[in-house]
């Protein structure tokens, strides 16, 4: 076996492990096979929340398609907005993608549309960035072939995720911040809100900068981070796929090359 297929293989094993674990009771026969042919075929990660289920179908994420360009040495990905098409009034906004694989192939495109109306009311006011992260979707299933529907493109979300089971330190004693109360540190807990509700991390880290108007988040005061904790817990469990999508607005497209 190549040094490929063996990882992909090893990809695939931990892909059906975390989605039982995820969706006991979706996981059908059918739909595990399924999710090894796209572990196969495209190298998803369900752990990295590049997949979802919803509904007993699986779903594609924006962090997903993006990793996906990156493995596959995309060339570029152009957006623009459709402004014919688009009331800033009213929050309506349409938007091109353009995705080129390579720097001779022709381009694939694909359009991104989002109001107030098919929006998660978590993303409310966002609707320019969402429409634009759903024609980058579109552009990309259609340039690598992926017959999924993303979640982003959903006009909302109601089904949600089953959080992993926080994992326990070796010691088998919970790390503290030195106080009385024995209350996990700032950066303990928001690595376990990560792990239960499966967030990217590096998206969870933009956000939080943008939220406490920081470069990074290093550089945040106590207060704004423990702010932004509780914002942050508290959006995933009212509206887990509405926080997603707005965190999946922070992802940096790749740079159109010279």
């Amino acid at each position: 076996m190549t040094r490929g297929l063996r990882a992909k293989s090893q990809l695939a094993r931990k892909n059906l492990a975390h989605a039982k674990v995820l969706w006991p009771t979706q996981c059908s026969r059918l739909t595990l096979k399924i999710l090894r042919e796209l572990t196969t075929s495209f190298s998803f990660s369900v752990a990295s929340g590049e997949l979802r289920i919803i509904d007993g179908r699986w779903y594609v994420t924006h962090s997903g398609l993006l990793r996906l360009a990156n493995r596959r040495r995309c060339n570029s990905i152009r957006v623009e907005p459709v402004l014919q098409f688009s009331d800033p009034t009213s929050n309506r906004w349409v938007f091109k993608s353009t995705v080129h694989k390579s720097h001779h192939s022709r381009g694939f495109v694909g359009f991104g549309d989002a109001d107030p109306s098919n929006v998660s009311p978590l993303v409310r006011g966002a609707e320019m960035r969402v429409a634009e992260t759903r024609a980058v979707n579109r552009a990309l299933r259609k340039a690598y072939g992926i017959g999924l529907c993303s979640v982003e493109e959903l006009g909302s979300f109601s089904a949600p995720q089953k959080p992993l089971a926080a994992t326990p330190h070796s010691n088998g004693h919970s790390r503290s911040n030195g106080s009385s109360n024995g209350q996990p540190r700032l950066r303990d807990q928001l690595c376990l809100l990560i792990r239960q509700h499966q967030l990217d991390p590096t998206l969870v880290k933009a956000y939080a900068a943008d939220f406490c108007g920081t470069e990074t988040l290093k550089e945040a005061s106590r207060d704004l981070v423990e702010s932004f904790i509780t914002q942050i817990a508290d959006s995933a469990k009212k509206d887990r796929d509405g926080l997603v999508c707005k965190l999946n607005s922070y992802a940096q497209p790749l740079e159109a090359k010279p």
